[in-house]
């Protein structure tokens, strides 16, 4: 069975996509043998009501059973009281991580707020996940341009929250093999191979990120869910770093919860 970190819930805001109903969604999960998915929503991409957008994200994730959903809430802390989103993350909620869109919410990781939230967050021993893209800048709405994040100031803020455990999504394409080594050495950061492009590309990462530090992402339903399966198929791993990447380093980053 595998466990994919990086689905969302809800639909993207520019087009229809074939999966974006839930119930559709579980279903393909489920016949491509996904046991558990950590869901984020689009609607925390430009939904200001962010406490509303986790409150149903939550919900929906409780209604099925045939794959376990775990919810991962948004929290914008460019918006007043993102504090109390957090808290209600954990508390109400009982999430085990939070999801952040800073390209969409409008700050900069040198930005002292998102210091402050990744600091709650692992206060709280959340799972943060950061994402560095959503899509392909060919494919954006030309009225809705949005950057890659700049993770240069990021290895300092990892180095300097010690207990932090960080989930770097759909970061594999744009981030450099610097910039990646100097992530991975910097403390507890986790990468998903949805945008890990090239032959051998997972072989590949293995050079650069430990084996337990590798996570199966597949960004569904807005990329095909087959493509990251295929990932893992074409790369010459054997079936101990399979089973690693599927599911075992996930359950033991979420056990830690």
């Amino acid at each position: 069975m595998i466990v994919d970190v990086n689905v969302n819930l809800s639909r993207w805001p520019f087009r229809r996509l074939s999966h974006d109903e839930t119930a559709r969604l579980v279903a393909k999960l489920r016949e491509q043998q996904i046991s558990q998915a950590w869901a984020g929503s689009f609607d925390g991409l430009l939904h200001k009501d962010v406490a509303a957008v986790n409150a149903r994200l939550a919900d929906e994730c409780r209604k099925f059973g045939e794959v376990r959903l775990v919810p991962f809430g948004s929290v914008n802390p460019t918006l007043p009281d993102w504090q109390d989103d957090v808290r209600r993350c954990h508390e109400q909620h009982g999430m085990p991580g939070i999801r952040l869109h800073p390209s969409y919410h409008g700050y900069r990781l040198d930005d002292p707020r998102f210091a402050e939230l990744v600091q709650q967050a692992t206060e709280r021993d959340l799972v943060v996940q950061l994402v560095i893209r959503m899509e392909d800048d060919r494919t954006q709405h030309p009225l809705l341009r949005v950057d890659d994040v700049d993770v240069t100031p990021l290895p300092d803020i990892v180095a300097a929250v010690p207990n932090l455990r960080l989930v770097v999504l759909n970061g594999l394409r744009t981030l450099s093999k610097a910039s990646i080594g100097q992530l991975a050495a910097s403390g507890q950061v986790w990468f998903e191979i949805a945008m890990q492009e090239g032959v051998g590309g997972i072989g590949n990462l293995l050079k650069l990120v430990p084996l337990e530090r590798i996570l199966f992402g597949s960004h569904f339903p807005l990329f095909y869910l087959e493509s990251a399966l295929l990932k893992l198929q074409e790369s010459e791993l054997g079936e101990f770093q399979k089973r690693a990447i599927r599911a075992d380093n996930a359950r033991k980053l979420l056990s830690t919860s």
